[in-house]
């Protein structure tokens, strides 16, 4: 079985390295200390802090794997693959909602990098979807569950 290609740019790669380093170096220790700790207490069965300290080891340890998958897989998007003529992965986009007359800006990335937060958006999602490989000047009808929100591109830039 064929595993996802993770689409990453050089920023969401770093931050996944970072995010695995921390885990391995730092988190697995304190959870050990915990456990640890939460053994020191006696007997086990109905010790909560125990339970928990072996909850959190299991979700750093998933979490770990994880990271480590999608890494293996990563394709990264170079700053020399993305173009400011047309939308595609890495690109930064400012759009124009024309019912509302809003302007967002959202930079497209793969769905392992997305933080709406920070206006990163999916190639995946709706948006990200509808504005790959369309040019500045174009509309473009974004389906989402409320409805169509109709955009207009008015510039495309690199992150």
């Amino acid at each position: 079985m064929s595993e996802k290609e993770v689409l990453l740019t050089q920023t969401g790669l770093k931050k996944l390295e970072e995010e695995l380093e921390y885990l391995r170096a730092v988190k697995r220790k304190e959870v050990a200390e915990r456990i640890k700790t939460a053994i020191s207490f006696g007997d086990i069965s109905e010790n909560s802090e125990y339970d928990d300290a072996k909850n959190e080891q299991a979700f750093v340890e998933g979490r770990i794997i994880t990271l480590e998958k999608m890494l293996r897989n990563a394709r990264i998007i170079n700053d020399s693959e993305v173009n400011t003529s047309v939308v595609g992965i890495g690109s930064t986009v400012l759009l124009k909602d024309i019912e509302m007359g809003d302007v967002v800006e959202y930079t497209i990335v793969g769905s392992a990098e997305a933080d709406p937060f920070e206006n990163k958006i999916s190639n995946e999602s709706p948006v990200g979807l509808a504005l790959l490989g369309k040019t500045v000047g174009e509309k473009i009808d974004v389906h989402v569950p409320a409805g169509v929100i109709p955009y207009e591109i008015l510039e495309i830039k690199k992150v």
